[in-house]
């Protein structure tokens, strides 16, 4: 089988607008938290009033604003990231048999409810007539991955993972696999999500998975913390270009690490809450590692899901206890979340851009508003920021509702 590489980067994030300003600004400790701006929360008023929104988002380069009026922002945003990721690889154009022979995997979450909700109100007021003859192309998920081929010309396979907050880490490991077995010679992967709508704001207020710390958005994102009171919504994208060692080495391509392993499990327990044990996420790392063919103790860093949710967080430390035993405590545990809130299905995409700027930099991000450790804390979470580290292995995690669960190691690339 094939090895995997990885060969270009894209991010559209809170804390930026591509991979060099939102890592600074994650090294830096800047939080992307703020008042809600994409909606009016005074006509829909909900326990939240805050969310982490992308900033003078300008995709101009490459979209016209007749087609941009077209696309949902989750769309724009993969569009966005997936150039910003080919032009990194040294990519500009794919043709001929590169074309064909490029898969496009990207995850979404949601997708476009803002699309849903908009039509729905027209249909109210004035009738299934007045409904956008386009709603339903511009709000299906997969509508990311099919305008990026458009956009690209990549012609090889084209999907969409959908499994709630894992669908980005997903599309990255589905995407792995296709180039692992031959499928595809080169991808497109990674996740991309934009729902801080009334609905989904309204959703999650429903079933108290949110913050309602209003009056401290920046402080409201606090994984691990004791006071945790539930996640922040993010957005964004963060896209990979994948590579088999053999297509990448032929071309001549700079190599920022190699994917070792991806491991997925299911729950098999509630649509909603992981077993307390963690027994599902401690089943997705474990199968990563046997793939990776690496035994626990060779992981140096983890990019933790880490919600901020009072339930889920433990039961991540669990499962690293689990898996890890006494090498868990010899971890270095970041959680992204604490500065760009939770990105649905762009979160693990997002969080891989981050796990190997670690793994090439050497640093480990910190994890922020990390003030008083949960009782149960007891693992290394970086509670004092950024930290340098050797570093030759990173294990990003992703978990979703449904109980899905999702686990990828980047190491460092030898020949």
């Amino acid at each position: 089988m094939q090895r995997v590489v990885v060969t270009g980067l894209g991010a559209v994030s809170p804390l930026g607008n591509d991979v060099k300003t939102s890592w600074e600004n994650l090294l830096a400790g800047k939080k992307g938290a703020g008042p809600i701006t994409r909606y009016d929360v005074e006509r829909f008023p909900t326990d939240t009033t805050f969310a982490c929104e992308v900033q003078d988002f300008d995709d101009s380069e490459f979209l016209d604003k007749k087609s941009a009026r077209r696309l949902e922002p989750f769309t724009r945003y993969a569009m966005y990231a997936s150039q910003l990721a080919l032009r990194d690889a040294g990519l500009p154009a794919l043709t001929g048999e590169l074309a064909e022979r490029t898969a496009v995997i990207i995850g979404v979450g949601l997708g476009g409810l803002r699309t849903l909700e908009d039509n729905h109100a027209t249909m109210l007021e004035k009738g299934p007539g007045r409904i956008n003859p386009f709603m339903i192309p511009i709000l299906i998920a997969n509508m990311a991955a099919g305008q990026v081929s458009i956009a690209t010309g990549a012609r090889g396979p084209n999907i969409c993972t959908t499994s709630a907050c894992a669908s980005g880490l997903h599309g990255i490991g589905v995407a792995y696999t296709d180039i692992l077995l031959g499928r595809a010679d080169m991808a497109i992967a990674g996740g991309s999500e934009s729902t801080i709508t009334p609905m989904a704001v309204g959703g999650f207020n429903a079933m108290k998975a949110l913050s309602t710390n209003n009056a401290d958005p920046l402080h409201a994102s606090r994984p691990f913390d004791r006071d945790r009171d539930g996640f922040v919504m993010g957005e964004g994208s963060g896209i990979l270009i994948l590579e088999s060692l053999e297509h990448a080495r032929a071309r001549g391509a700079h190599i920022y690490c190699e994917i070792a392993g991806y491991g997925a499990s299911g729950d098999a327990y509630h649509m909603a809450a992981p077993p307390e044990d963690g027994s599902g996420m401690a089943l997705a790392m474990r199968a990563a590692l046997r793939e990776a063919r690496m035994a626990p103790e060779a992981i140096d860093h983890v990019n933790a899901h880490a919600t901020s949710t009072p339930a889920g967080d433990m039961c991540e430390i669990r499962a690293l206890r689990t898996v890890f035993g006494d090498h868990a405590k010899k971890l270095t545990i970041a959680a992204n979340k604490s500065q760009i809130g939770h990105c649905l299905g762009a979160a693990g995409a997002i969080e891989s851009v981050f796990s190997i700027m670690s793994l090439i930099e050497g640093t480990a991000p910190g994890t922020a508003n990390l003030v008083n450790p949960d009782a149960e804390l007891d693992l290394d979470c970086l509670a004092d920021g950024p930290r340098k580290q050797d570093m030759n292995t990173v294990l990003c995690n992703s978990f979703g509702f449904g109980g899905t669960n999702c686990s990828i190691i980047y190491k460092k690339f030898a020949e």
